[in-house]
């Protein structure tokens, strides 16, 4: 293990996965924090947005203050579209530098589909080869391979954590798959009430992505790489009153005699080793109060009344393993670090 800090800066520092990334960061041993960027709050202490930071950190700049020469790494928590043209700006001048994208920019390898699911043009088409969309937990020591790291979805993480075992072992029919997926509302990022405007918003729960929600791309594009037969899965996310935290609920029909207790048995031989996958025993209740300002995931698989249907409960935190967490974690193994570092 390298016992050199890592020097960083985050862009995009005040969002709500921001604000966790830096807290998260600031207790990181290996960590050397340069730079706080925002659009808004210029040179404002980035205690006033989290009273959690406790650490006197750099005040808050704007992204053209960076010196990239001064960095190893940057951290990109910015709107769609912003990230990929900052890295392509920067990219050959600074030819050492890692960027980790907490964005959609790098997670859609062909950017026809990256138009069509965002309704923008990709403007770094041609760095996409030196990206890799990484599910610590999948990707490992892969990642080390590349110089643009693209951090997974909120759903989407806590969907293809218990999926990507079953799909490569078979186990599952892959033409009858239900997702039934609830997030709190910082999954919408700060400017959520002009993204949601229903009444009641924090008393009730309210469905949408019903036919198209971005997420479902990255979803196709990373089972797709898995098995050369078709899938077909209904996704369906719902806002709930709460801050944080994912809950999906994957519904499935097993092929072969398949049991719950096989499906089980799977999970827990594919994530031995691995320190923030949390199998429960058979049946076990599941929500997100234990994964809460954790990097977990807590996977439970349960029978139903059904023979060969079964339901997996996949919790996560959406800020943290779903976004900042996970970002670290990836970082982690991006410079030889054990993948728990910071994140304990």
């Amino acid at each position: 293990m390298s016992l050199k800090k890592i020097n960083i800066a985050v862009v995009g520092a005040t969002g709500f996965a921001g604000l966790d990334l830096v807290l998260l960061l600031s207790k990181h041993p290996y960590v050397n924090i340069k730079y706080l960027s925002a659009t808004k709050s210029i040179n404002k202490d980035i205690r006033l947005f989290d009273k959690r930071i406790k650490k006197t950190l750099p005040t808050i700049s704007k992204i053209e203050n960076i010196k990239l020469s001064n960095l190893d790494l940057i951290f990109l928590s910015l709107p769609n579209g912003k990230a990929q043209n900052y890295i392509n700006k920067n990219f050959l001048k600074f030819k050492n530098l890692r960027y980790i994208d907490i964005s959609a920019d790098f997670r859609i390898d062909n950017p026809n589909l990256y138009k069509k699911w965002y309704n923008q043009k990709h403007k770094a088409t041609k760095l996409i080869k030196y990206s890799k969309y990484s599910i610590s937990e999948i990707i490992g020591k892969k990642i080390k391979n590349y110089k643009i790291i693209s951090n997974p979805g909120c759903y989407p993480t806590s969907i293809q954590l218990p999926l990507i075992p079953l799909i490569k072992k078979k186990l599952i029919n892959m033409k009858e798959i239900i997702i039934d997926s609830k997030s709190g509302y910082s999954g919408a990022g700060k400017k959520y009430k002009e993204k949601f405007k229903y009444k009641n918003f924090h008393d009730s729960v309210h469905a949408y992505g019903i036919i198209k929600h971005r997420h479902m791309s990255e979803i196709d594009q990373e089972l797709k790489k898995l098995t050369k037969n078709e899938i077909k899965y209904i996704f369906n996310p719902h806002i709930i009153p709460t801050f944080r935290g994912i809950l999906s609920s994957i519904y499935l029909k097993t092929l072969n005699r398949t049991s719950a207790n096989n499906v089980l048995s799977e999970l827990k031989k594919f994530y031995k080793k691995n320190k923030f996958i949390k199998i429960l025993p058979l049946n076990s209740e599941l929500g997100t109060e234990n994964v809460i300002g954790t990097n977990n995931c807590e996977i439970s698989v349960c029978n139903t009344r059904y023979k060969n249907q079964i339901v997996i409960f996949s919790a996560i935190d959406n800020l943290i393993k779903g976004a900042s967490g996970q970002a670290i974690q990836n970082m982690n193994l991006l410079f030889n670090l054990n993948e728990t570092t910071g994140l304990q």
